[in-house]
Order: C-alpha cells, then sequence, then structure tokens
C-alpha cells in the first residue's frame, strides 16, 4: 500500500527545505489531501486553497427579469467567510489538494508546461505540479501570492507571464541540488502502476468526501433596512461543517474508474451576486465587487 497524500508531503518538505524562493513556507500550516478527479476529463490536477482571507464585506444574491432587467427577488445580506481547519491543535493556513487518479496519469505532452522541459521524462510534469502549487502560498502569508503588473498594481489572476518559467527553474534548482531519489521516485510512476507495485493507492480525505473545507455564506444578523420592495429569500445555512479537526480526516482508497454516480457534484448555475459596502448601500443601483479568490486552480498545465 501507498500512501499517496504522505508521499506528496514528505517531498514538498525536503522542496522548501532545498529552495530558498520557497524557504518561508511553514509545512506545519499546510494540509496536503487528495480528491477524486478521472484521469481522460478535463479538470485541475492540484488545487491551493487559502483559509486565512477574511470575511467579505456584506452582499445579497439577486435575481433579475431577463427582459426588463427589474430586480425581481433578491437573498438575505450575507458575508463569506473561510472555514476553520485545525490539527493537532494548529491551525492550518493552506489546503493543497490533488485529484487522483488524474495527477498521478499526467505527462509534459501537449501541456502549457511541455516548452520548459524539453527532453525530460513524463513525470516531470508531476514534480512541477507540486512546486507549483507550493508557489501559490503567498510570502506575506495574506492568501494567495499576487502576480505584480509592470505598473506596479496586482493582477486579479493567480498565474502572471513568468510564473510557469518560474516554477520550471525552481524545479531544476531543486534537481540540482541533487536530492535523494527515494523522496521522489513514486512521482514515476502512473496510477495503474502504483495500484501494480503497491496494491492499493490511499490518500487522506476529509469525512465528508468527495467534498471538503470551502469557502460559505453566512447571514448577517442584523439585515440592512433598504427600500425595493421584493421577496427576499432566506440564506441556506451550510450543509458542511465550519469547523474540521484531524477528527475530520480519513485515509480512503482510490481507484482509476469512476465514483458511483451518486456521489459526483451536481452542477448547477448560481444566481448573480452583488457586493456593496454596508456604507453604500443604493437599492436601485445594485453593484458588483469582486473579492479575492480563497483557490488558485491550474488547468491546462
Amino acid at each position: 500500500m501507498i500512501n499517496y497524500t504522505e508521499c506528496i508531503t514528505r517531498l514538498m518538505r525536503d522542496i522548501v527545505s532545498r529552495l530558498p524562493a520557497l524557504g518561508f513556507v511553514d509545512l506545519g500550516q499546510v494540509l496536503v489531501f487528495a480528491r477524486y478527479g478521472r484521469s481522460h476529463a478535463e479538470g485541475a490536477f492540484a488545487t491551493c486553497h487559502c483559509l486565512t482571507l477574511p470575511p467579505t464585506e456584506p452582499g445579497y444574491y439577486y435575481w433579475r427579469d431577463r427582459q426588463t432587467g427589474r430586480m425581481t427577488r433578491r437573498s438575505m445580506w450575507f458575508v463569506t467567510k473561510s472555514p476553520v481547519v485545525y490539527v493537532g491543535g494548529r491551525r492550518i493556513h493552506y489546503l493543497i489538494s490533488f485529484t487522483l487518479p488524474r495527477f498521478c496519469d499526467q505527462t509534459l505532452a501537449k501541456s502549457r508546461k511541455e516548452e520548459h522541459y524539453p527532453g525530460a521524462k513524463p513525470w516531470m510534469a508531476k514534480l512541477d505540479t507540486i512546486v507549483h502549487e507550493l508557489y501559490h502560498i503567498d510570502p506575506d502569508h495574506s492568501g494567495i501570492r499576487k502576480i505584480e503588473r509592470p505598473d506596479g498594481t496586482y493582477s486579479p489572476h493567480s498565474h502572471g507571464p513568468s510564473f510557469l518559467s518560474d516554477v520550471a527553474g525552481m524545479v531544476q534548482e531543486y534537481l540540482a541540488s541533487r536530492p535523494a531519489p527515494e523522496v521522489y521516485d513514486f512521482l514515476r510512476y502512473d496510477f495503474a502502476e502504483l495500484t501494480s507495485r503497491f496494491g492499493k493507492v490511499v490518500g487522506t480525505t476529509f469525512r465528508t468526501f468527495p467534498s471538503f473545507p470551502q469557502r460559505y455564506i453566512e447571514p448577517l444578523a442584523a439585515q440592512p433596512r433598504i427600500r425595493e420592495r421584493v421577496r427576499v429569500e432566506p440564506v441556506k445555512r451550510p450543509r458542511q461543517p465550519t469547523r474540521y479537526t484531524e477528527q475530520d480526516l480519513i485515509v480512503r482508497q482510490f481507484f482509476q474508474e469512476s465514483l458511483p454516480s451518486a456521489l459526483r457534484a451536481e452542477r448547477y448555475k448560481e444566481p448573480r451576486v452583488a457586493r456593496l459596502s454596508a456604507a453604500l448601500i443604493d437599492a436601485t443601483r445594485p453593484v458588483v465587487a469582486p473579492g479575492q479568490d480563497s483557490r488558485a486552480c491550474d488547468r491546462d498545465r
């Protein structure tokens, strides 16, 4: 049996100990866990989730008539918060998830990072992804690493023009430091080979699998008084916990085949959301103000 998330965590410890650019990362505040992801489906190989983002400004969902544009109903005012995760009494600041078996089966071929690894072995794609996710951690511990534009402002995106080349440079620097091969050898095998060699592929997950800690909305205790006369919909309380500990972690076996249909995430389209400062409430002119996402998804890499 091979515990894939333990192997990744051990490799991450070695990486941050050898790379000055990532030396600030405190892996005691990072939890690695596994999610399900089919190998031949579109989707992220891994994702960095930040748990330290502050609550958003108050906002509400609203619905409009397609023809007239008039607001027909809205939700209660709410704020969006980050869940709290403690392991061994210590608060976790970042979750890094890896999709199995998709992560195990990725290669450099036809990926955006292929050009940075001419002649490299296919498994280098996985090492790149691990360094990539660590690089998303903000040195200022304020969320996902900010990408600065040439004019000094910050981009709303989590990948800048040099992001992939920076990661590739760190990967090469790590290998040049001559780490022990047994620390990263598990990356050489795809999911089928891992199963053949070790019998079972397991990883840390949450008891709420396939769900995991995510940002949630909470209605304001004191709802603002505003002028429009539309139906106000209640805000649904989060179905998943908002506080987790090591008691909520389990080790689960992963398989090559897909999950039963009952466990597949249902796709849905959310209504539009308005986010207004409590001091700038204008019932007749809702304003959409984007906030920072708590995760950095890395697709098509």
